[in-house]
């Protein structure tokens, strides 16, 4: 696995989950196919009573032969088509409940993935896995699974039945064996790395879309656009040359094989025809094989379709499974803190080997002090922020908690006890109540209204159409930016953890409700840790402490009094600042 991308599982992996999964299922899987095999049987049946009418015919025979051989035709071709209804409902549902598994622990797996593994790989990849991958994966288990069943069912029947009519006319069912067997070797061979490579590239554009679109307004602000229709157009062209490949072995692959499933039909016609002729077979077993030929057309052209689908569809499996292998960035022990004190010791960090973006940071936070934290864009003061809240374990150095690394801790616990908040507010879809039990599952209505009246939105909540139970989300009520940050708070509050990192956190909130609501969060979070990420130095004119964060160092650290009288950078920045305003 690379640096930037989420491992894809190899083929003995998918193999084994692909059995796994038929073991698991392994009944109902059963009864499918065992409908399946006596529709096939249903549907011999047609050639072998056609060949006996032609045979009865050559002799001379009766009307009423002729309409018992019809009724009999016509009852098993009812008998079939139930039959084949019934295996293909059955499967349908089988497919269903497989995929449903498959899907719930994909997201299971996705959830639990450690976020620092999640910002390394980005967003297209992830989603691409998501979205992309999920669907061909259900497209295969709901379609390719029953019509891979109901082929091979009938393939190998129909052979068996033609073998049972005449075994020495039946070889002329390998006619087309030398021309198909070969090309789709040929095909196999390199399907997979090619079906492979072109779901990385719905990856790659994915990525470039959707980074595109998140940040449409730095692009308009900086005039990128012309940059990055550059990076979407490079990942279309990559898109267009992975597909062209698998289009081209699929050129090669369809003709080979439409043309050997006709050779065998002309083969038995002619090696008949000769041996009829001699007296070896009769003009009905002709028939009835010819027959047999004739219906092997569908299901060998279905199974040969197939075969490409489930490339597509093992490609994205192999993704899908290769989620299982990220490795853990952390490895939790039963080790107690001794109390919420937090201490980064010699902590650095790099987001690539042998480019540190913390260098060497020490910082002991005071249990129930308002830490703000300044300084200019790129200086490291988020990547510090996510140390602290141990969503990136440090390089070198520690973070500690209580005397414990937060690497230490189980990802369930630390949650609880340090929280991240950031300007990238999510509103999920549910209702608001929903939304806030994000922060506690088990809050009642009235914990509920007090968090959202601590942070200052409880007015507006309560005037939505159906208040708590006002549906939110993409297609329901829409949240303004504020209402949706104010949202995020309100789930910190909730949270009640020990400590914060509040990275941004009231950003698109106007300056004055975002001063009002910190002095409401103060009163609220009294007791507890809070690091405050911000741009707006009045956060550290209301803070205990500040420290100044440059070139990914802590260039100072005192009172906003002391860091005045101090004359250096942030005193700089504070009179800056204060005649801007």
């Amino acid at each position: 696995m690379s640096e930037s991308k989420l491992p894809v599982a190899d083929s003995a992996t998918v193999r084994a989950e692909g059995l796994r999964l038929m073991g698991q299922h392994r009944r109902p899987l059963t009864f499918v196919v065992g409908l399946y095999v006596l529709a096939a049987v249903a549907g011999l049946a047609g050639p072998f009573l056609l060949g006996r009418l032609v045979d009865a015919i050559t002799r001379g025979t009766t009307p009423g032969f002729v309409a018992a051989v019809a009724l009999c035709l016509a009852g098993f071709v009812l008998v079939q088509g139930l039959l084949s209804r019934w295996a293909r409902r059955t499967g349908m549902v089988l497919g269903e409940k497989v995929f449903a598994q498959l899907r719930e622990e994909f997201m299971e797996q996705v959830t639990s993935l450690p976020l620092s593994t999640v910002e390394k790989a980005g967003t297209g990849d992830l989603v691409s896995r998501t979205t992309n991958d999920v669907d061909a994966v259900s497209h295969t288990v709901r379609f390719g699974v029953p019509q891979v069943l109901v082929s091979v069912a009938t393939i190998a029947l129909t052979v068996a039945a033609a073998v049972f009519t005449s075994p020495v006319l039946a070889l002329a069912l390998l006619v087309g064996a030398p021309l198909l067997v070969p090309v789709t070797r040929w095909y196999l061979k390199r399907a997979t790395a090619g079906y492979l490579l072109e779901r990385e590239s719905y990856a790659v554009l994915n990525g470039a879309i959707t980074e595109t679109i998140e940040g449409a307004r730095t692009v308009d602000a900086l005039s990128l656009g012309p940059h990055r229709r550059g990076r979407i157009d490079a990942a279309l062209r990559g898109c267009f040359e992975r597909e062209k490949y698998t289009l081209g072995l699929r050129t090669v692959l369809f003709p080979a094989a439409e043309f050997s499933f006709w050779l065998p039909v002309a083969g038995v016609l002619l090696w008949g025809g000769w041996l009829a002729s001699q007296g070896t077979v009769t003009a009905g077993m002709v028939a009835t094989v010819a027959l047999y030929a004739m219906q092997l057309i569908d299901p060998v052209d279905m199974l040969i379709m197939w075969i490409d689908e489930i490339q597509v569809g093992a490609s994205s499996l192999a993704r899908i499974v290769g989620i299982r292998d990220v490795e853990a960035d952390r490895t939790a022990t039963d080790a107690v803190p001794a109390d919420d004190s937090l201490v980064v010791d010699k902590a650095r960090y790099a987001y690539r080997p042998g480019h540190d973006v913390l260098h060497g940071i020490d910082l002991a936070l005071r249990p129930g002090e308002r830490l703000a934290m300044v300084g200019p864009s790129g200086a490291g003061k988020s990547t510090l922020g996510r140390l602290i809240a141990g969503i990136h374990p440090p390089t070198a150095g520690t973070v500690t908690v209580g005397g414990v690394p937060l690497v230490d801790r189980p990802l369930d616990e630390l949650h609880g006890e340090v929280a991240l908040v950031t300007q990238e507010h999510h509103v999920f879809v549910g209702t608001l109540a929903d939304n806030l039990r994000l922060g506690k599952s088990g809050a009642t209505d009235a914990e509920l209204e007090k968090a959202l009246s601590d942070v200052g939105s409880l007015a507006w909540a309560r005037a939505l159409p159906d208040g708590l139970a006002t549906a939110v989300g993409s297609g329901a009520h829409t949240l303004t930016p504020g209402q949706a940050q104010e949202l995020a708070l309100a789930r910190l509050v909730l949270a009640d953890p020990h400590t914060l990192v509040l990275d941004e956190a009231t950003s698109l909130i106007d300056p004055a409700a975002a001063r009002d609501l910190e002095f409401s969060l103060s009163a609220v979070l009294a007791g507890r840790a809070v690091v405050a990420i911000a741009h707006r130095l009045h956060t550290g004119h209301d803070a205990d402490r500040v420290a100044v964060v440059d070139h990914g160092r802590i260039t100072e650290l005192g009172s906003h009094d002391e860091l005045l009288a101090a004359g250096g950078s942030y005193a700089s920045l504070w009179n800056s600042w204060r005649q801007e305003s």
